[in-house]
Order: C-alpha cells, then structure tokens, then sequence
C-alpha cells in the first residue's frame, strides 16, 4: 500500500463504524441495545406481538418450512456446523424467528463465535424462554421462541463481556430481516 493511500485511510477510518462493533462494555450499554433494537427493522415492518401464540399441527408447520427448518424449529434438531450463510451475515437489521417471523436478535447482538452457527450475545428482551435439555446426558439450557415455540439453540456462559452469554442459534431456525429492507 503507497503511503498516501494509508494517510488517506487514516484519515476518513474515524468516520466510518464497522457492521459488527464489540459488544456494549458496560451492562447498561446493552440494555440500551435491547431498548433500542427496532432501530434496526426495515422501514415499515411488521412486528409480530410475543403475547399471541401462534400454533399450529403439525401439517401446517410442515407446508410452512423448509424440511431442515421443520427438523430444527419443530423437532428440537441441529444444522451442521458452518452450513449456515447466516453465520458470515454482517449487514444491520434483524434476526427473526423463521417459523413465525418474531424479532430475536439485532445484528449488534451478533458476534463470531467461531463455531459455525450464528451466535449472539444478548436477545431481545421477551423474545425466548429457556428449558433444561438433557438429551446428550449433560444438561443444557435450550431456548425456544416465545411465540411459537420453535426450537433455536443452546445457551452458553463462554460468550463475550459484559454478558458472557453464547445463544447458539441454528442458522436455518432464523431469517434475516435487513434494515434497508432486501433479504
């Protein structure tokens, strides 16, 4: 790189922020970002209310998804690692669930876990509940979606401060809402 191209760069960085900055240093700051979320939905979106359970038989949810989709959200499976493009998706906006279309995560809640399933910090607030899952004998802390019930991830305590939170999160269980309002 010349030197005059890098003074250039040096001099425009300040005023350019990165899609994914670090997460929020002070609890505070992620309250802020879980108050602060619908900033990131497209203009003129639709937000399903948590309060109405949306169900369904099972025919229905079958006509609904995908077959991967079904087997994650509907019958508590996992995505292979990696498969997911969800997990490299870096634009603002919203991670919402793919079975009914609940906002989740924002984009600033996201960070690279280096596992292969999108990964989050933080949620927003009233969006999941959590049960103990013993199916591999350990127990875990899986959590659904509050609407419908769908089946997301895992939870973990190894994710970044000031949470320390890891929401696992099944690329195929999400879709992508971006802010400018293009999937």
């Amino acid at each position: 790189m010349q030197r005059r191209t890098l003074l250039k760069l040096l001099a425009i960085g300040p005023f350019f922020t990165p899609v994914h900055a670090a997460p929020p240093k002070t609890m505070k700051g992620i309250e802020e970002m879980q108050t602060n979320w619908k900033t990131l939905l497209a203009p003129g979106a639709e937000v399903p209310n948590p309060a109405e359970p949306l169900k369904l038989s099972r025919d229905e949810w079958k006509k609904r998804l995908s077959p991967a989709a079904y087997d994650v959200l509907r019958e508590e499976g996992t995505e292979r690692a990696g498969s997911s493009p969800l997990d490299r998706e870096k634009r603002p906006g919203v991670f919402a669930c793919a079975g009914c279309g609940l906002p989740l995560f924002t984009s600033d809640m996201k960070f690279d876990s280096g596992t292969g399933w999108p990964s989050f910090f933080t949620t927003i607030p009233g969006a999941l509940q959590t049960k103990t899952d013993f199916k591999i004998l350990y127990p875990r802390t899986e959590y659904h979606c509050v609407r419908c019930g769908g089946h997301h991830g895992h939870l973990f305590d190894d994710g970044p401060a000031p949470t320390g939170k890891r929401y696992c999160n099944n690329g195929v269980a999400l879709k992508f809402v971006p802010k400018e309002g293009k999937a």
